[in-house]
């Protein structure tokens, strides 16, 4: 059989992908006023659906089939910010097959994209901080695992500064880089820094599934628990002695979305010793009937002694909201001092940046400028 050159190969690889693309088209393409479409080739489905963060529980964004077997939708407009997607095709989950952002999850990848404006999650033109990303071998869950940290615009310049720290949970099915490539929480940060909102602060995000994800839900149940020692034992030894930071409770907060809320929650309050600010994002809140944290939280005295803040948020249309509702109820009842902020949004991205840009300010007070 006579092979065809080298050359000719790739240009027929190249032709392909070309004829490919233009068959499937931009996926996605973010209009000027904010509307995206998306577009999937798949001829031979029946039904195909976006998977948007931004959909509430139960809503479905259906796809319209071209003849050409091309699948497309436009929806919108978005706020600025990144927004995660992926498309449903009879059934099976996949992310955008046309768009190079994917986004990172414990399991299973989706894609996102971005909508540029004004937001103080956007990056500007500003002095900006360094993520780091800290590859250890865990002594108490015996693998090797990784956490990001942040450190501000300043920390690179004075050597003689520590900081305070603020150990930032993500949800579940989320990575240690969820909170910087999706959240934009470094961008946050540097923003807030610049415009003196905020005090300088260390923002550690360590990988929040002790045990796997998509565990048999026995083993599932131990995760929070498992993810306490890590965390005490691992991260926090590991960041105080690489960084320059404060090692007092009153020097530390624990904040978390959705199955991160829950983790600081829980964490904050089996170590009043530790931390001195508590915050949860639309956070999968200890259930009614946790016998432990119900016994921490009956002397409210002691708790509101050692908690300077505690921070609850979540979106009406979450489906997490009554859940959060009835939590903060039960604080009220046993006279635990908290703020519960209440706003409009699902279980997204897009109000987890919004908590963080307006609590990153209330935070450690004593180190501002």
């Amino acid at each position: 059989m006579k092979l065809l050159p080298q050359n000719m190969l790739v240009a027929l690889a190249v032709s392909f992908v070309i004829s490919h693309v233009c068959i499937a088209g931009i996926s996605p393409e973010v209009h000027e006023d904010g509307r995206v479409t998306f577009r999937v080739q798949a001829p031979k489905a029946d039904k195909v659906l976006v998977l948007g963060d931004w959909l509430k529980q139960g809503e479905e964004l259906a796809m319209i089939k071209g003849e050409d077997g091309n699948w497309t939708v436009t929806t919108g407009p978005f706020p600025p910010g990144n927004h995660i997607y992926g498309f449903e095709i009879d059934g099976v989950q996949m992310p955008d097959p046309e768009n190079a952002s994917v986004k990172l999850r414990a399991s299973r990848a989706g894609s996102f994209f971005h909508i540029p404006g004004n937001a103080t999650w956007e990056s500007k033109d500003v002095p900006h901080g360094n993520v780091d990303i800290n590859f250890h071998q865990s002594k108490t869950l015996g693998d090797t695992r990784w956490f990001t940290v942040y450190t501000p615009p300043d920390y690179g310049h004075n050597s003689d500064k520590k900081y305070p720290v603020l150990y930032l949970l993500h949800g579940s099915n989320d990575t240690a880089i969820g909170w910087v490539m999706i959240g934009a929480a470094n961008f946050i940060m540097d923003n807030l820094i610049a415009d003196k909102s905020s005090a300088e602060f260390v923002v550690v995000m360590p990988f929040g599934h002790a045990v796997p994800h998509g565990s048999p839900a026995d083993l599932q149940r131990t995760n929070t628990e498992k993810f306490e020692a890590y965390l005490l034992h691992d991260v926090i030894p590991l960041v105080e002695e690489k960084y320059r930071v404060l090692t007092d409770a009153s020097d530390r907060a624990i904040v978390g979305l959705s199955m991160g809320g829950g983790q600081a929650i829980t964490i904050g309050l089996q170590n009043l010793d530790k931390f001195s600010t508590i915050g949860s994002f639309s956070g999968a809140v200890p259930a009614e009937g946790t016998t432990k944290i119900g016994e921490i939280l009956s002397d409210a005295q002691r708790v509101n002694q050692a908690v300077d803040l505690f921070w609850i948020g979540c979106g009406r249309d979450d489906f997490l909201f009554q859940r959060n509702l009835a939590f903060t109820q039960m604080l009220d009842e046993k006279g635990v001092q908290h703020i519960a902020h209440w706003t409009d949004g699902v279980h997204n991205y897009r109000v987890w940046r919004e908590y963080l840009a307006e609590l990153a300010p209330k935070l450690f007070h004593d180190s501002l400028p």
